[in-house]
């Protein structure tokens, strides 16, 4: 089982946004089970469970891992191809945000654009590795950072802007005939609290002027 995998397929992402069936492939996610085992869990029958998961396993969402003899019927052992997904813009393909159409390094908007492409980007390339049978470098850095004030935050962005930008200077090769291209995207916003992660979308708190 993967530990996450990006949904591109429409029709899948459709599938997976059911509540009943978005129940199942959490019950899935868990361990294996049965149509039987997951009736009593979701209540709901188990014909009714057991057209859940076929409908699962069509696009790829649950894969089957293994049978057992109960009494004169087989249960086949149902289990999710990962412990959680994402869904790749790509499944909107027509009004998939593009960062490219507008930039302003203060849009909070343009950094949700940058985001959204950043998923659609590397479930891509997730994609193709596996198929390939390939290892995808990829290199990720998270942190957090308490401002004392706006003013901090105004410095410590240049800072960070004017340093990012030396070190593509420096190792910048466009002419290189062997070379790959590489993105890079640096994100800076408030951190959320857990209550408001889970929770409806807060205000954001007034700032006083650097």
């Amino acid at each position: 089982m993967l530990d996450v995998t990006v949904i591109e397929d429409p029709q899948a992402a459709a599938v997976s946004l059911d509540p009943v069936r978005a129940r199942l492939l959490a019950e899935l996610a868990a361990g294996p089970a049965s149509a039987a085992m997951l009736a009593g869990n979701v209540g709901l029958p188990r014909q009714k469970v057991n057209y859940h998961l076929k409908t699962l396993e069509r696009h790829g969402l649950v894969e089957l891992a293994g049978e057992r003899r109960k009494g004169n019927v087989t249960e086949r052992l149902m289990r999710a191809t990962a412990a959680s997904y994402v869904i790749s813009p790509l499944a909107l393909a027509s009004v998939q945000p593009d960062p490219d159409r507008f930039r302003d390094q203060l849009s909070a908007r343009w950094l949700l654009a940058l985001g959204a492409r950043l998923v659609r980007d590397v479930g891509s390339l997730i994609t193709g590795a596996a198929k390939a049978r390939k290892r995808l470098a990829t290199f990720a850095l998270d942190g957090e950072v308490r401002f004392a004030s706006a003013a901090d935050r105004a410095a410590f962005i240049e800072e960070l802007t004017a340093g990012v930008s030396a070190l593509i200077r420096k190792y910048d090769a466009p002419g290189a005939e062997d070379g790959r291209d590489h993105r890079i995207v640096v994100a800076v916003h408030p951190t959320l609290k857990p209550k408001e992660a889970d929770g409806p979308t807060p205000a954001p708190a007034p700032e006083p002027n650097p």
